[in-house]
């Protein structure tokens, strides 16, 4: 476990807005290869169709509930200006301004965008845990995790899968 003082040292220092300016930010996403495809899927479609459009990685992570290797993640140490998009339907999910490294081996968030990120009690492996998933199509992203002491608006960490999400960079 990390020392307060080094997690004070490990978050990102780019002039991380309030938790109210962040929540009045309306993200700027780019059209996306297949934007038309994805933009009728929601929590309705079929498994059948997410098993044709997912490789099987992203099927295994955001509708089998998977979690990829810490540290594989390209994301992971990731740190361009822009917006996360859910990799399976591209609803924006996060802004770069609310990434942080909290040394996990994941992306961390400390918030979402509002509306964006559902979340439910999930009591696999014999924990309790708060699994996030996308608002809009279910897919699950990861785990909020609360009071690790990381010193965020927040004190929150959406430990997030790479492979839920796409990044958009900012225009």
């Amino acid at each position: 476990m990390l020392a307060t003082a080094s997690r004070a040292a490990s978050v990102r220092t780019l002039a991380a807005p309030a938790r109210t300016a962040a929540a009045s930010r309306r993200p700027s996403v780019r059209c996306m290869a297949n934007t038309s495809d994805k933009a009728k899927l929601d929590k309705s479609t079929p498994e059948d169709a997410w098993k044709k459009l997912l490789n099987a990685q992203e099927f295994n992570i955001l509708r089998e509930k998977g979690t990829e290797p810490a540290g594989s993640g390209k994301y992971n140490k990731f740190y361009e200006e822009g917006t996360y998009v859910c990799a399976g339907c591209n609803t924006p999910l996060y802004m770069s301004e609310t990434k942080f490294n909290s040394g996990c081996g994941w992306p961390a968030y400390y918030d979402n965008l509002p509306g964006a990120v559902d979340r439910h009690e999930d009591r696999a492996f014999g924990m309790v845990r708060t699994e996030i998933t996308c608002a809009n199509c279910g897919g699950h992203l990861g785990h909020v995790f609360k009071g690790e002491g990381f010193p965020t608006p927040t004190n929150e960490r959406h430990c997030v899968n790479s492979v839920s999400v796409k990044f958009v960079p900012k225009e």
